[in-house]
């Protein structure tokens, strides 16, 4: 392990700039890079400093509040107020429009499919009771006619 290397990390200044680079949506390999050392070093901060593992936490958590509000407006759909400023010689003129964003079925979907699973995903778990009966075609039939049906089927395979 870098020898010292940990104790300004360990900082109040140390933390808010791990909180920082995982806020930013780094990863642990890239935030290791800044701190120039390797990754194992910094998981091995992690493990054994709760401090350092608890800001890049705080940090990852507020990136991900703000993707699941960002794809929830998005799902809903939302309006916003647009300004225009015309400058001329008569002066300037600011339009204001309202514009609407159209709720995204995609982002309902995915967040019904993650939120709901049970009633929204793909997959359909269905139970059968019952005897399936498969009817042994083959079983009937002559040496001759086998042989003979594996003689048509090896002239439609070889063309």
């Amino acid at each position: 392990m870098a020898k010292g290397k940990y104790e300004y990390w360990l900082s109040p200044d140390g933390l808010l700039l791990l909180e920082a680079y995982a806020r930013d949506g780094l990863t642990d390999e890239q935030i290791a890079k800044n701190l120039d050392i390797t990754p194992s070093t910094l998981y091995e901060w992690k493990r054994r400093y709760s401090e350092i593992s608890e800001a890049l936490k705080k940090g990852k958590e507020v990136v991900d509040i703000e993707v699941e509000n960002a794809l929830l407006k998005r799902a809903l759909g939302y309006s916003y107020e647009e300004k225009k400023v015309e400058v001329s010689e008569e002066g300037t003129k600011v339009t204001k429009t309202i514009k609407e964003v159209v709720p995204d079925t995609t982002a309902q979907i995915f967040w019904l499919k993650n939120r709901r699973p049970e009633q929204w995903r793909d997959k359909q778990d269905i139970e059968h009771s019952g005897a399936v009966n498969v009817r042994k075609v083959y079983d009937e039939m002559s040496e001759e006619e086998l042989m003979e049906l594996a003689k048509k089927y090896e002239k439609i395979n070889s063309s």
